[in-house]
């Protein structure tokens, strides 16, 4: 005998939110001069556009584009001045979530993807050995 549950479906919830929304913009729109509401309308237009645009892009494309936003922080924080190794870890950690975890349905660019990762991981243990070594060799300071 099994037990079966029925799991929703992503386009199968009933969107009670709609109402409140709805009551909620009335009121931020009494509250709005003419100009502000003109200037909000066109941000809401523009948005729209944008998620227009946006639902056309595979999202692999997508994805590449926020893994590549993420190396070039992790290469921000090791490029400072001391290189912050904390933060930098961080945001190769989370490059390493999104290559290793999707692998190759990231698409054409997943070899790409892995160079990538595997070159700001070596960059990282470079400077973590650079900062490391320097820091062994600056002198004791005297507490006395």
């Amino acid at each position: 005998m099994t037990n079966e549950t029925s799991e929703p479906e992503f386009g199968d919830f009933d969107d009670t939110s709609s109402d409140f929304d709805d009551e909620f913009d009335a009121q931020l729109d009494a509250q709005l001069d003419p100009d502000q509401a003109n200037a909000l309308a066109e941000a809401e237009r523009a948005m729209s556009e944008a998620r227009e645009r946006l639902s056309e892009v595979p999202a692999e494309v997508v994805i590449t584009n926020h893994v590549m936003g993420l190396y070039e922080l992790a290469a921000i924080h090791l490029s400072a001045t001391p290189p912050d190794l904390r933060q930098a870890v961080l945001a190769i950690d989370a490059v390493a979530c999104l290559v290793d975890g999707l692998g190759d349905r990231l698409g054409e660019d997943a070899p790409t993807m892995k160079d990538a990762l595997n070159n700001i991981r070596l960059a990282f243990v470079q400077i973590k050995g650079q900062v490391t070594a320097a820091s062994a060799d600056e002198p004791a300071s005297d507490l006395d």
